[in-house]
């Protein structure tokens, strides 16, 4: 027991919010559909609510999901945002969680009302619902790009972010919450930047990370379209390909500049 509380006192953060999660999900089904049509409408960050002046919807959203089967993925999300927790400490997995799950919600509320204003889209979908926690995660994912060493992080990068991409573009119409997914990703890379990295990766920190970016996997791809592995895939080789070229090129223009001396000191011919 001393040992289960001593690891939850690292994860304190992930930890809290998981039960807080649980328990807003477990008390909506308890109070029938109706209560929980009623908190998604009234929690939604969309461009109605905004517009009204609600903006506790950005942070009381990421509390409310649409989802009953909260027990299938949660267990992910506690995986990637425990390991962002060990890494960095409960402040910037906040930080970063913050960042992806606001600033995303804002850019995509703009993209909207513009899209809306010049009739590329029906004004219908100022009042669509929208919470949950997936533009959190995303973030709190790309963050993890500042872990993940530096001979792999291209590919690492470009992976997820071609995925995205290729969901948030291959759907056949515009998804705002897919594209949502790809400005939370990209904006929690860029906090990655300003996150050190880790001492070193241990097995509960890889396996972690491994139930993490299966989470990440399947909040941000799933199955919506076929095609999008094979994009992330290939992005992340020509990546490292890319690099490679790079770091063979920079090698031999450091070879070339340092030549040998010989005994007078003169340049050997």
């Amino acid at each position: 027991m001393s040992r289960a509380l001593a690891g939850l006192a690292l994860v304190r953060v992930t930890a809290t919010y998981a039960l807080l999660l649980v328990v807003v999900a477990a008390t909506l089904v308890a109070l029938g559909p109706g209560a929980q049509g009623r908190a998604i409408d009234n929690f939604s960050t969309n461009l109605d609510n905004l517009a009204r002046g609600q903006v506790g919807t950005l942070i009381g959203s990421a509390f409310v999901t649409a989802d009953d089967n909260i027990y299938v993925w949660l267990p992910g999300l506690v995986c990637l945002l425990a390991l962002g927790e060990l890494l960095w400490r409960g402040k910037r997995l906040v930080v970063a969680f913050t960042v992806g799950h606001v600033g995303a919600t804002l850019i995509i509320a703009v993209v909207l009302a513009i899209a809306i204003v010049e009739g590329w889209l029906p004004a219908s979908i100022a009042s669509a619902s929208d919470v949950g926690i997936s533009y959190g995660a995303a973030a709190v994912l790309g963050a993890l790009t500042a872990a993940i060493p530096v001979r792999w992080r291209p590919a690492w990068v470009c992976f997820w972010l071609a995925n995205a991409l290729a969901v948030a573009t291959g759907l056949g119409s515009f998804d705002f919450t897919a594209t949502g997914h790809a400005v939370a990703l990209t904006l929690g890379v860029l906090l990655s930047t300003r996150f050190r990295s880790p001492a070193r990766w241990t097995p509960p920190r890889l396996m972690l990370l491994a139930g993490g970016a299966v989470f990440g996997y399947t909040t941000l791809i799933g199955s919506s379209v076929a095609g999008t592995p094979v994009a992330g895939l290939a992005a992340a080789l020509i990546a490292l390909f890319a690099r490679s070229v790079v770091s063979r090129w920079s090698s031999r223009e450091r070879s070339q500049s340092v030549a040998p001396l010989d005994h007078s000191g003169a340049l050997a011919v």
